[in-house]
This record gives C-alpha cells, structure tokens and sequence, in this order.
C-alpha cells in the first residue's frame, strides 16, 4: 500500500520541491536553443548556393561516371583474355 505522507528527496531548504506539469499542457520551447538531432531545424531562408549544386551535381555524376569505367573495365578484361 502506499502512504500518503509527503516525500522530498534532496530537498535543500529553502527549494520548492519538483513538480510534474499536466500531459495536456505543452512545454514553452527555448528560443536559443538549437535542433537536436531528430528536430527540424528552422527554415533559415536562404536559397540554394553553389556548393549545394556541386554537392549534388557529385552525388549523381560519381557514381554515374564509375559504373560506366567499370563496365568498360570489365569489357576490356573479358576482351584481352583471348577467348
């Protein structure tokens, strides 16, 4: 069974003790406080710059350019065994 006497842990005098807030409120969010990981950061505004449109431009054209040197690697070793 429980008690119903009152329970401070750590309690310095003077301190109020911690108090949880209802489910159905919501919690004010820090506005300095910068996204964590999961959170989606704030829309800052800016446009795409250069070096997003390189970063891209990489991110597709590598892989694109080493497959094809792959197959003509591969052709080419097929090629030279004499068969």
């Amino acid at each position: 069974m429980s008690s119903a006497t009152k329970f401070h842990a750590n309690s310095e005098a003077g301190e109020l003790p911690a108090r949880l807030r209802p489910a159905s409120t919501h919690a004010a969010k820090m506005v300095g406080q910068a996204a964590g990981p999961f959170d989606v950061p704030a829309d800052t505004g800016k446009a795409s710059s250069l070096r997003d449109a390189l970063v891209t431009g990489l991110l597709v054209i590598y892989p694109t350019v080493a497959t094809v040197a792959a197959i003509v690697a591969g052709l080419f070793l097929t090629s030279a065994n004499g068969t």
